[in-house]
């Protein structure tokens, strides 16, 4: 991703600050068995965002709106709302993605949505037996 860059507003439970955040990545984390559930992780430029001097952008009203948008524009469906404070990342906002964002990212990337399914369950297997 090249010069994505959302805004925040400062107006999250974690965060006063308002400020650019230039994007680098957005990818699937996670998916439930059903396949109706998932994460999707929004990877920042920490040299834009540091969670240690900024706090979490979490919560904040204008860094969804801008990413609401920028899936919006890029065929998706806008499915989607932040996760819980514990799930965010040093450099990713957490959101809950429903079925119909899981769907429509599947059918624009080519994600084949059971497979991605057997890796993650062969993985959480192979660490934890």
């Amino acid at each position: 991703m090249t010069n994505v860059v959302f805004n925040t507003s400062g107006d999250g439970y974690w965060s006063n600050v308002s400020k650019p955040v230039r994007i680098t990545d957005m990818k699937l984390g996670y998916i439930s068995d059903e396949m109706d559930f998932g994460e999707l992780r929004v990877y920042f430029d920490t040299k834009t965002w540091d969670v240690n001097e900024d706090g979490l952008i979490y919560t904040d009203s204008q860094f969804k709106k801008d990413l609401m948008q920028f899936v919006k524009e890029h065929g998706l469906v806008v499915d989607l709302c932040y996760s819980e404070q514990g799930m965010q990342g040093d450099d990713y906002v957490s959101l809950d993605v429903g079925k119909e964002f899981l769907d429509s990212w599947s059918a624009k990337f080519g994600t084949n949505l059971e497979r991605m399914l057997a890796d993650q369950e062969a993985a959480f297997k192979a660490r934890w037996g």
